[in-house]
Protein backbone atom coordinates (compact mmCIF):
# COMPACT_ATOMS: atom_id res chain seq x y z
CA UNK A 1 0.00 0.00 0.00
CA UNK A 2 2.92 2.34 0.71
CA UNK A 3 4.12 1.88 -2.87
CA UNK A 4 0.69 2.81 -4.22
CA UNK A 5 0.60 5.95 -2.09
CA UNK A 6 4.06 6.95 -3.28
CA UNK A 7 3.06 6.37 -6.88
CA UNK A 8 -0.09 8.48 -6.51
CA UNK A 9 1.86 11.27 -4.81
CA UNK A 10 4.43 11.21 -7.62
CA UNK A 11 1.71 11.20 -10.24
CA UNK A 12 0.01 14.22 -8.71
CA UNK A 13 3.29 16.07 -8.23
CA UNK A 14 4.26 15.43 -11.86
CA UNK A 15 0.89 16.61 -13.10
CA UNK A 16 1.13 19.77 -11.01
CA UNK A 17 4.67 20.54 -12.17
CA UNK A 18 3.73 19.89 -15.80
CA UNK A 19 0.71 22.16 -15.51
CA UNK A 20 2.71 24.99 -13.95
CA UNK A 21 5.49 24.74 -16.54
CA UNK A 22 2.92 24.80 -19.34
CA UNK A 23 1.26 27.87 -17.87
CA UNK A 24 4.52 29.80 -17.63
CA UNK A 25 5.62 29.04 -21.16
CA UNK A 26 2.28 29.67 -22.85
CA UNK A 27 1.89 33.13 -24.44
CA UNK A 28 -0.87 34.79 -22.41
CA UNK A 29 -1.52 37.63 -19.97
CA UNK A 30 -0.89 37.29 -16.25
CA UNK A 31 -4.60 37.32 -15.53
CA UNK A 32 -5.22 34.51 -18.02
CA UNK A 33 -2.32 32.54 -16.54
CA UNK A 34 -3.72 32.92 -13.01
CA UNK A 35 -7.17 31.85 -14.18
CA UNK A 36 -5.76 28.78 -15.91
CA UNK A 37 -3.70 27.99 -12.81
CA UNK A 38 -6.88 28.08 -10.70
CA UNK A 39 -8.68 25.82 -13.18
CA UNK A 40 -5.77 23.37 -13.21
CA UNK A 41 -5.71 23.33 -9.41
CA UNK A 42 -9.41 22.48 -9.31
CA UNK A 43 -8.87 19.71 -11.87
CA UNK A 44 -6.00 18.27 -9.81
CA UNK A 45 -8.08 18.42 -6.63
CA UNK A 46 -10.89 16.52 -8.35
CA UNK A 47 -8.46 13.92 -9.70
CA UNK A 48 -6.90 13.51 -6.26
CA UNK A 49 -10.34 12.89 -4.73
CA UNK A 50 -11.09 10.24 -7.38
CA UNK A 51 -7.78 8.50 -6.73
CA UNK A 52 -8.31 8.68 -2.98
CA UNK A 53 -11.75 7.06 -3.32
CA UNK A 54 -10.34 4.30 -5.54
CA UNK A 55 -7.50 3.62 -3.10
CA UNK A 56 -9.92 3.50 -0.17
CA UNK A 57 -12.22 1.10 -2.00
CA UNK A 58 -9.31 -1.10 -3.05
CA UNK A 59 -7.91 -1.25 0.47
CA UNK A 60 -11.37 -2.23 1.74
CA UNK A 61 -11.49 -5.12 -0.74
CA UNK A 62 -8.00 -6.24 0.26
CA UNK A 63 -8.91 -6.24 3.94
CA UNK A 64 -12.09 -8.24 3.27
CA UNK A 65 -10.20 -10.76 1.13
CA UNK A 66 -7.57 -11.16 3.84
CA UNK A 67 -10.21 -11.62 6.54
CA UNK A 68 -11.99 -14.25 4.43
CA UNK A 69 -8.74 -16.13 3.84
CA UNK A 70 -7.88 -16.04 7.54
CA UNK A 71 -11.32 -17.44 8.37
CA UNK A 72 -10.75 -20.27 5.88
CA UNK A 73 -7.36 -21.04 7.39
CA UNK A 74 -8.82 -21.03 10.89
CA UNK A 75 -11.45 -23.57 9.81
CA UNK A 76 -8.78 -25.77 8.21
CA UNK A 77 -6.68 -25.65 11.38
CA UNK A 78 -9.73 -26.58 13.49
CA UNK A 79 -10.45 -29.55 11.22
CA UNK A 80 -6.86 -30.72 11.45
CA UNK A 81 -6.81 -30.42 15.24
CA UNK A 82 -10.05 -32.45 15.48
CA UNK A 83 -8.57 -35.32 13.46
CA UNK A 84 -5.26 -35.32 15.32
Amino acid sequence: MKTTGSFIAGLLAGAAIGGVVTLFFAPQSGEEAREKAKEKLHELEAEFEKLKKKATAKSGHLIKDLADRLTELQKEIEKLSETA
